[in-house]
């Protein structure tokens, strides 16, 4: 097990390697220091002066990738890439373009966007396979059907709708929760319901269609058969035997949402006011805080890629031939 590790993580690597380079490249290169300024300073004819003072003021006014004029390892260290690319390896982030610590906004916003992201993992996850096993467990009948039409009826209408109608509903007729906005401790329920509900209802029709085709591939194998001739019950046989079975596909599509646990989502805490970490990037995006937006794109790159760890680590849980292998 302890090699398996080793060698996914040395696969991992240079992965973060390659998403940092295209990272600084992208913005450092094709977008250049001076334009930053001068998107920054918002004027048209901006003073070269200005334009020194304001990449002064961020570091953005070192050589890129060698500075010719240092001493020893300086020359390597004193460069935009170093500072702005190299120390998030060791998440040393630096500051916002308005001054502020990225990485304390960071530890702030993460509990936001996990009090919203967390719910929906588990419980969207434990309603769109239950609800698959239901179709599957009256496959081919009336309920099947309708349930299928439900899933493909709700994968068609936009996420938009679901927050808008929910927010008008629940909020404005009934009156049971604030419509949007955040507050710290216990308090923070009755805030994140709606956007939790809003988020599982938006998307259980695409999971439970997903994992419903799983589901009815595994049941139609031999394994399945020769349970059903040993006298167990339809309902043993799907939590036994084909869940199990069926666990590798569904985690190889958990790993998606993994990052999105700590990153949040963009729409969701933009429409009800959370103050997330996916507010946090799109205020950065509206900005033009291309600090921020680099700090953003590396975390989830990294998230991204224990998140692929951890799923080869639980594969090994739910099949030992991949530990083998």
């Amino acid at each position: 097990m302890f090699a398996y590790i080793v060698r996914r993580l040395l696969y991992a690597l240079p992965i973060l390697v390659g998403v940092n380079l295209i990272t600084f490249a992208l913005f450092f290169v094709v977008n250049t220091p001076d334009d930053m300024a001068r998107m920054q300073l918002g004027v048209k004819r901006v003073t070269p002066e200005a334009i020194e003072k304001w990449k002064a003021e961020r570091g953005y006014d070192r050589p890129l990738l060698w500075n010719a004029q240092a001493q020893g390892a300086a020359k390597a260290t004193q460069t935009i890439f170093f500072q702005k690319s190299v120390r998030m390896f060791a998440f040393d982030f630096g500051r916002a373009d308005d001054g502020r610590d990225i990485a304390r906004e960071i530890r702030l916003r993460m509990g936001p966007s996990l009090a919203v992201a967390l719910p929906v993992f588990v419980l969207g996850l434990f309603a769109a396979v239950w609800f698959a096993l239901l179709l599957v467990y009256f496959r081919a009948s009336y309920l099947d059907t309708v349930g299928v039409v439900l899933c493909v009826a709700m994968m068609s209408i936009s996420g938009l709708f679901y927050i808008i109608g929910g927010q008008w509903l629940v909020s404005k007729v009934w009156h049971l929760v604030p419509i949007s906005g955040y507050a710290a401790g216990l308090d923070a329920a009755k805030f994140v319901i709606l956007p939790v509900l809003v988020s599982i209802v938006g998307g259980i029709g695409s999971s439970a269609r997903w994992y419903r085709t799983i589901f009815l591939e595994e049941i139609g194998k031999d394994y399945v058969r020769t349970a059903r001739a040993k006298g167990l019950s339809e309902r043993a046989v799907l939590f036994g035997h084909v869940l199990k079975n069926a666990m590798i596909p569904i985690l190889t599509g958990v790993v998606v949402v993994i990052p999105t646990l700590f990153m949040g989502s963009l729409v969701i805490e933009s429409f009800f006011g959370i103050p997330g970490l996916g507010n946090y990037m799109i205020d950065a995006i509206n900005a033009q805080d291309f600090a921020v937006v680099r700090a953003m794109v590396f975390i989830g790159s990294f998230l991204y890629i224990v998140g692929l760890l951890l799923t080869d680590i639980s594969y090994t849980l739910v099949d030992p031939r991949v530990r083998l292998g």
